[in-house]
C-alpha cells in the first residue's frame, strides 16, 4: 500500500532537533504530559505500516528552506515520517497569532465581545490550511485516515477532500464550540461549516459541544440530525451547567453522514502516580511543606488568557484577605499564569492586569515573613507541579470558558485521594465529569467567595471522601481510555461507510 493508513494533522511537532558535532539529530519529544504522546501512541496500532505526521516549522524566505521536509524519527511508539510544511514567520503571524487567536478563539469561548475582524487575512489562513491538506494528502494512502486537531485546521477537510476524495477523514476539537447564535458571529461561518461536514468523523470534549455544532449544521446548512443516543452516564450528570443527555449520532448534508463523536481527555494518570512515588518527588513534598511553615496552599493555574479565569481568582484571593484578617499571614496563594509568546499581543492586557493584581495584594499585604502570592510566568516543571498538587489545600480553577481543563484532572490524580478541595468553574469542561468538586460561578463574586471559604472550612474527611470519588473517575477516564475510544470511533467510519447505522455518540 502506498502512503501511510494513519496522518496525523497537528501543528506541534511531536519531535525534538538536536545538534552533535554540527550534524542535526531527530529524537522523540522529551516532554512526559500532554496530548503529544498519546497521539503518537496511535500509531502502535498500525504494525508493519508506518504513520505520519503534519506540522509546521518556520523559514526564512530569504534563505529558503533549509531543512528536511520530510525526516523519520525512531520512536518507543514505533518509526514515524514527519512532513515538516514550510511557513514564513509572516504566515505564522497571520493565520495562526491573528485570524485564530483574534477571531476564531474568542468566538469558540462565546465571548464576542473579544472578537477582531479588522487585522484577519482570510486568504492565508486558506493558503495554510490548503498547504496542510496538501502535505496530508501526499502522506495518506488512498484508503487511509487523516486525523485533524483544532480549530486553526478548519479549512483542511475542505481542501483534502477534493485532493482525494475517498480517504477517510476525523477532526478533534481541543476547544469549546458554540451553538449557532456565537458561531454565526464569524463571517466564514459557511465555509468552516461546510468544512468540517467534509469529515467522517467530527470529535468534541463534550455532548454539548457535539449538539451545538449540530445545531450549527442544521440551521446554517440546512443539515439533517440522525437520531439522538444516550451519552455515557459520566457526561450526562443532571443540572449541570454544560450537562447533555444525549446528542444526535450524526449529521446528513448532500449525501453524506458525518459521524459526532464524544471522547473528553483524560490526565495521565498513571504517570502521575510515577513521578509522586519516586524518592526525589517525596523528598522535594517535604521540603516544599517545610518552606511553607505550616501555612495553608491554595494554587491556581494555567495560560495568560483572559478566558482562563485567573483576574478573577487572584481578585477572590484578595477579597479573602480583605473580609477575613484572621487568615493574613496563615495562607498562601501559588499562582502559575503561563505567558503567551510575544507575538500573541492579544492577551497583552491580561498579563499586564495579573502583574497589577499580583503586585497589589503583595503590597497591601505583604510581611516580613509572608509573601500572600508567588506568581510564576513560566510553566513549572511537571514533577515539582505535580508535587505542588500533593501538597496544596486548595485548587482554584475557575476559567470563564474551557473545553476541557486538565489542571484539575492533575490535582484530582496528584492527590491520590488525599484531603484537598478542588474549587472547579462549572464552564470548564471536565466539571461535567467531576461533580464531586466544589462548583463555582466565576462570574459572580459571591459565588467564587463562597467557594474559597466553603473550601478552607471543609473537614479532612469530608474532603477526602470527595477526593477519592473524583480520583477514581481520573483514573478510569484517563488518557488511555480516551485513546481507546478514539479508536472505537475510528472502527464506527468502517462500519457506517459499510452502512451500518451510527452509535457512536453511545461510546
Amino acid at each position: 500500500m502506498s502512503g501511510s493508513p494513519l496522518v496525523i494533522v497537528y501543528h506541534r511537532q511531536p519531535l525534538e532537533e538536536v545538534t552533535v558535532d554540527g550534524k542535526i539529530h531527530y529524537r522523540t519529544n522529551q516532554s512526559p504530559n500532554g496530548i503529544v504522546p498519546t497521539l503518537k501512541s496511535f500509531f502502535n496500532t498500525l504494525g508493519d505500516d508506518a504513520g505520519a505526521w503534519v506540522a509546521w516549522k518556520t523559514f526564512d524566505p530569504d534563505k529558503g528552506v533549509d531543512f528536511e521536509r520530510v525526516v523519520t524519527v525512531e520512536d518507543p511508539y514505533g518509526d514515524y515520517s514527519v512532513s515538516r510544511l514550510p511557513l514564513t514567520a509572516e504566515q505564522v503571524e497571520s493565520f495562526y497569532h491573528v485570524t485564530s487567536k483574534e477571531a476564531l478563539w474568542p468566538i469558540l469561548h462565546s465571548f464576542p465581545d473579544r472578537y477582531r475582524y479588522d487585522n484577519v487575512d482570510w486568504e492565508t489562513f486558506r493558503e495554510v490550511n490548503r498547504a496542510f491538506a496538501q502535505a496530508a494528502a501526499e502522506e495518506v494512502a488512498d484508503d487511509g485516515l487523516v486525523w485533524i486537531h483544532d480549530y486553526n485546521l478548519w479549512l483542511v477537510p475542505l481542501y483534502l477532500r477534493r485532493i482525494k476524495p475517498e480517504v477517510k477523514i476525523a477532526f478533534f476539537h481541543h476547544t469549546p464550540f458554540p451553538g449557532p447564535d456565537v458561531f454565526n458571529v464569524l463571517p466564514w461561518r459557511r465555509e468552516i461549516a461546510q468544512s468540517l461536514l467534509d469529515c467522517d468523523l467530527v470529535g468534541f470534549h463534550l455532548p454539548r459541544y457535539a449538539r451545538n455544532f449540530a445545531e450549527v449544521a442544521r440551521t446554517l446548512l440546512g443539515a439533517t440530525m440522525g437520531p439522538s443516543v444516550p451519552v455515557d452516564p459520566v457526561l450526562a450528570t443532571p443540572g449541570m451547567a454544560l450537562s447533555e443527555p444525549d446528542v444526535p449520532a450524526h449529521v446528513s448534508w448532500e449525501g453524506r453522514d458525518v459521524l459526532l463523536g464524544v471522547a473528553p481527555v483524560g490526565c495521565n494518570a498513571p504517570l502521575v502516580d510515577t513521578v509522586l512515588a519516586t524518592d526525589e518527588n517525596e523528598a522535594l513534598q517535604q521540603q516544599l511543606l517545610s518552606e511553607l511553615d505550616g501555612r495553608r496552599l491554595i494554587m491556581t493555574v494555567g495560560r495568560t488568557d483572559y478566558t482562563k479565569g485567573m483576574v478573577e481568582s487572584l481578585c477572590a484571593f484578595e477579597r479573602l484577605l480583605e473580609r477575613r484578617p484572621e487568615l493574613r499571614g496563615t495562607v498562601k496563594m501559588l499562582a502559575t499564569s503561563v505567558r503567551a509568546a510575544a507575538q500573541m499581543t492579544v492577551y497583552e492586557q491580561t498579563q499586564r492586569e495579573i502583574e497589577g493584581i499580583v503586585g497589589r495584594i503583595n503590597g497591601r499585604y505583604s510581611t516580613l515573613d509572608w509573601t500572600p502570592v508567588v506568581l510564576f510566568g513560566a510553566a513549572i516543571p511537571f514533577d515539582k507541579l505535580v508535587a505542588y498538587y500533593a501538597i496544596a489545600d486548595v485548587c482554584l480553577t475557575a476559567p470563564l470558558r474551557d473545553g476541557l481543563n486538565l489542571v484539575a484532572k492533575e490535582f484530582v490524580a496528584s492527590k491520590a485521594g488525599r484531603p484537598g478541595v478542588l474549587i472547579l468553574s462549572e464552564f470548564a469542561g471536565c466539571a461535567v465529569e467531576l461533580p464531586q468538586a466544589l462548583l463555582t460561578n466565576p462570574y459572580s463574586n459571591r459565588s467564587l467567595d463562597n467557594a474559597l471559604d466553603t473550601a478552607l472550612a471543609t473537614p479532612a474527611d469530608e474532603a477526602a471522601a470527595a477526593m477519592a470519588a473524583m480520583a477514581k473517575e481520573v483514573a478510569t477516564y484517563d488518557l488511555a481510555h480516551w485513546a481507546d475510544v478514539v479508536r472505537g470511533q475510528f472502527r464506527e467510519i468502517d462500519r457506517m461507510r459499510a452502512g451500518a447505522p451510527a452509535v457512536i455518540a453511545a461510546e
